[in-house]
């Protein structure tokens, strides 16, 4: 079998990606910004065993889910995207042959939404892989997380839920087949986030707060709470896996205009999921009948195995 070669694979990623052509140096250029536009900047980090298991992923759809989440969390700040560095820890016995798969899945979306790469770096390991990510964008209206107000309502622009049942089947031995999709499947192996629309959301100074949705909506709605200083009611409806499940990266915003307002604006249909209220007795809160009483985290944790064999 042929073996890792770094100069190889350097020569691969100038030939295959948009901006390849400009890493000739220790370091790369960030564009400039737009007058009037602050550069943002996200990381994510994906982990054999932990975020992914190779037996389950085709190497081409994992390329472009390692670029799209780290362009969804962009996208969800109301930033356009300017470029990526990339890194990649591999084991030495990983085939030449699905690294470069899984290359040309990644420059394949780095090209369709028009993001080139900055640079990055590559290292040996004993064995596993681990990928790396750091997406720069420029957004003139910055939507944070601790800028939701009391009577926000929240909303979201996809359907929860359908990231866990397709993790939940691959656990149970089920396979992604070109043939015969599955779109419980495709939502956690190539998931299509709605990019775009939190630029559309930054335009509209109703809308004050926006998250991707990767950890789940038990913790993603917590963290909007937590970091706005109140506390978030959620709608009664929610099944355990739309409330559970992670990795949905739909736009989760919150806006103080209605919802069939909202739904004018942007020319789709949206699904609210929680009212922001004043601080109460814990940052999520759902009623029981007679009062509001906290929610458990019931999310993703990063330090917890999650792909389990």
């Amino acid at each position: 079998m042929q073996k890792l070669s770094e100069s190889h694979l350097i020569a691969r990623i100038q030939e295959l990606f948009p901006g390849g052509e400009a890493l000739t140096d220790d370091c790369g250029e960030i564009p400039a910004v737009a007058p009037g536009h602050r550069l943002l900047a996200t990381t994510d980090l994906m982990e054999e065993g932990q975020h992914f298991r190779m037996v389950w992923h085709p190497p081409e759809m994992l390329g472009r889910k390692l670029l799209v989440v780290n362009l969804s969390d962009l996208d969800a700040s109301g930033a356009r995207p300017l470029g990526f560095t990339l890194t990649l820890a591999l084991g030495r016995d990983l085939d030449p042959a699905w690294l470069d798969a899984f290359l040309r899945g990644l420059a394949g979306a780095a090209r369709e939404f028009g993001v080139p790469v900055l640079g990055g770096d590559t290292v040996g390991r004993h064995s596993g892989l681990g990928l790396g990510i750091t997406a720069f964008g420029e957004a003139s209206r910055w939507l944070r997380r601790d800028q939701v107000q009391a009577g926000d309502g929240v909303f979201v622009d996809q359907p929860l839920g359908r990231s866990l049942r397709g993790l939940q089947k691959l656990q149970a031995g089920a396979r992604w087949k070109a043939e015969q999709p599955d779109e419980d499947l495709a939502a956690h192996l190539n998931p299509s986030p709605n990019l775009g629309l939190g630029l559309r959301l930054a335009g509209i100074p109703e809308v004050h707060a926006c998250i991707d949705l990767s950890d789940g909506l038990s913790k993603d709605l917590r963290m909007l709470a937590e970091a706005s200083g109140l506390s978030i009611t959620v709608e009664p409806g929610l099944t355990q896996e739309e409330w559970a499940g992670g990795e949905d990266y739909s736009r989760c915003f919150t806006a103080s205009i209605p919802q069939k307002a909202l739904e004018s604006r942007l020319g789709l249909p949206l699904r609210r999921v929680a009212t922001a209220v004043d601080s109460g007795s814990g940052p999520l809160l759902i009623y029981d009948g007679t009062r509001a009483v906290p929610l458990p985290d019931q999310s993703f944790n990063h330090f917890e195995p999650s792909c389990p064999p």
